[in-house]
């Protein structure tokens, strides 16, 4: 169980009676995660980051002088981590969950995107079922490796490799189809 966090000596906040922690938690996390999630545009890694960063806060808290600018800046980089890693481990277009059709589209263009989902979940059917399991918690679940790693007893690092791999063997079989070229 978290202690209740010191309050620190900085001078100014001395003066003005500095928010705590739990306070600056009240009034800012609804705040943090509406910016993580349009950083992100998934809820699940949005809680996630807020999170990390108001534990990381928790270890700094004596040194960090603006408490408030420092979560958004900690947020914003974590964020942009994540969409740097998750961009790393989308293989071509491979976990890219295509637009659904706009009138102007051709009719061909609706046909084959169509075709290429088909093709899709017909090579995750072929999976063997940890590896679909691990497909859907990650893709369709939108899970972070942590919390598929407890659903499913692999390390984080387990469940990362084999994603990578998993997506790579999808990319290789979509390319005969015409996908991903």
């Amino acid at each position: 169980m978290l202690q209740q966090t010191p309050r620190t000596d900085r001078s100014d906040e001395a003066e003005a009676g500095g928010p705590s922690l739990r306070e600056l938690f009240d009034a800012e996390e609804t705040a943090l995660l509406r910016y993580a999630f349009s950083l992100t545009g998934r809820r699940a890694v949005a809680e996630e980051i807020v999170q990390e960063v108001f534990l990381q806060l928790h270890v700094r808290w004596a040194t960090v002088e603006a408490p408030r600018a420092w979560l958004f800046r900690a947020t914003r980089n974590r964020a942009l981590d994540i969409r740097r890693k998750h961009q790393r481990e989308v293989l071509d277009g491979v976990g890219y969950e295509p637009e659904p059709c706009r009138k102007e589209d051709s009719p061909e263009a609706a046909m084959a995107q169509t075709e290429m989902c088909g093709a899709l979940r017909t090579l995750i059917g072929q999976l063997d079922e940890r590896d679909q399991r691990l497909v859907t918690l990650k893709y369709f679940e939108n899970l972070p490796y942590r919390a598929i790693s407890e659903q499913t007893g692999l390390s984080i690092g387990n469940v990362g490799y084999r994603l990578h791999h998993i997506l790579k063997e999808l990319a290789v079989k979509m390319r005969p189809l015409g996908i991903g070229n």
